[in-house]
Parts: C-alpha cells; structure tokens; sequence
C-alpha cells in the first residue's frame, strides 16, 4: 500500500490542474504591440539557433561577423563594427576568439597600408558555408506556418522598421 500524500501536496497539485483548465491569459495588448511579437518569435527561434550552432561552436554574433565576411571580403574593422553595431573593442575581442580558431584573419589592406582588412580563412569559409546553410534550415523550421510569400513579407517589414534606423 502507498503512503496517502500530504495535504499540501493535494492542493499544489490541484491548483496545477486548475490553471490548466483555466482560460487563456487575455494577452491583446501585448499582442498588438509590434516589440512584443517580435520578442515572442525571436525567444522561439533563438535558441533552435543556438543548439544548431553548437555543433560548430558559434554564437550568434559569431554566425554574423563569418557571414558578412564571407558576403564582403577585405572590409575593415570599423565598417564590420558599424554594420553589427558592435563597440570596437567588443569587436576586436571577438575578432581574436575567431582568429586563434583559424577561421578570420587579418591582413594589411592593399589600398592602404596602414590600415587592416578582415577575411576568412580556408576553414573559415567551410565552417561559414555550414553555418550558413544551417541556419537557412533551422530558419524554414522556425517558420514553417507561413508560405514561402508570407516569410519574404515578414522579413520585409522587419527590414523596414530596422533599416530605417541606421
């Protein structure tokens, strides 16, 4: 025979269930709120994100600072931090994580000597194609309730709502 369960257990467990079957929270005002939406889908897909990119062991940033290299080649230190908006020095400390794994160099610029350029390494551009091709998947998972048509919107209107504010 079981032990009969103590009578705070009961209540916490009824209360559970009572707020199971209670109905929805009325959430109308946040979600007619463009921030809130946004937020809500980014704490979706984020951390799909982050457990596709550990394999490759890249943060989110990290995925960025590749990608744009790898679309921009040769660009500089200060034109990378103003795209990502990244402070200099939080971006040349993530720039050394990626050098010493071999996948960003550095390297004089042609046109100006003085001043250095950023590229991908050999093993930077593989692991870029992965990341890349990762995260156009994961990104399909993500929103796969909307068509093909609805996603490019979505990314449009986004896009102008960030875009306008560089």
């Amino acid at each position: 025979m079981l032990p009969k369960k103590p009578a705070e257990f009961e209540l916490e467990d009824a209360g559970a269930d009572a707020a199971d079957a209670a109905p929805p929270l009325d959430q109308s005002l946040l979600l007619s709120l463009v921030g809130y939406n946004c937020r809500r889908a980014y704490i979706t897909i984020m951390p799909l994100f982050e457990k596709r990119m550990a394999k490759f062991e890249l943060r989110p940033v990290d995925f960025t600072v590749l990608s744009l290299l790898k679309a921009n080649p040769n660009i500089n230190q200060k034109r990378l931090s103003k795209a990502i908006n990244v402070s200099p020095p939080n971006l040349a400390t993530l720039l050394d994580r990626l050098e010493q794994r071999d996948l960003v160099m550095r390297q004089r610029n042609p046109q100006d000597r003085r001043s250095q350029t950023l590229v991908l390494t050999t093993a930077g551009m593989r692991m870029c194609v992965k990341a890349e091709k990762t995260a156009a998947e994961l990104e399909e998972k993500a929103t796969e309730a909307l068509n093909d048509a609805e996603r490019a919107q979505l990314i449009k209107l986004l896009q102008k709502i960030f875009i306008a504010s560089l």
